[in-house]
């Protein structure tokens, strides 16, 4: 049977003859020191697993915390590692151009000797043939005017011969006129 405070507030007892009924006190006395032996422990218990839940929401707040500052701190780490990797990105692709713009150059550069080169190569070649004719001329000269100078002596036949090959070739073209 549980006591209430009602219980305890009306409680009466017995009289007998010299007071209260000592068993009937007794009885009741303990049955309250044991209820409340009983609430006491309940309360320590539960006084106990606030504790306990309280050290446990303390842990998770102190985690929660942990939690929160490891994401902010990722956070900035990828808000710093994309920035790092976009400059260098940038770098790299600046670089890049900069050797594109370097290799076009010298290959323009390459373009305009070679072209150069073709050219003086054409006008030597020009100059050589207009040399070569020249000299050419001037040895087809040289023979139409040695036979002028030179008699024919005892080569009756032969000159002939000689004079009409000399006079065909000179009146030929030369194969170093053709390009």
């Amino acid at each position: 049977m549980k006591i209430t405070p009602i219980d305890i507030a009306h409680k009466s007892f017995n009289k007998k003859m010299f007071g209260l009924d000592e068993n009937e006190v007794l009885d009741f006395m303990q049955n309250l020191a044991t209820q409340m032996e009983e609430l006491i422990h309940e309360r320590n218990s539960l006084k106990e697993l606030v504790r306990e839940k309280e050290i446990q929401l303390n842990e998770f707040k102190e985690r929660d915390q942990v939690l929160k500052s490891t994401i902010a701190t990722a956070s900035q780490m990828s808000d710093r590692l994309r920035s790092d990797a976009e400059r260098e990105a940038k770098l790299i692709v600046a670089d890049a151009q900069q050797k594109a713009e370097i290799i076009v150059r010298d290959s323009r550069d390459s373009l305009r000797k070679m072209y150069t080169e073709i050219s003086e190569l054409k006008r030597a070649r020009l100059q050589f043939e207009a040399n070569l004719k020249a000299l050419a001329q001037a040895h087809i000269t040289l023979l139409e005017s040695g036979d002028r100078f030179m008699p024919n002596i005892g080569l009756n036949n032969m000159t002939v011969e000689t004079e009409t090959t000399i006079n065909s070739r000179s009146s030929e073209v030369s194969p170093l006129s053709i390009r």
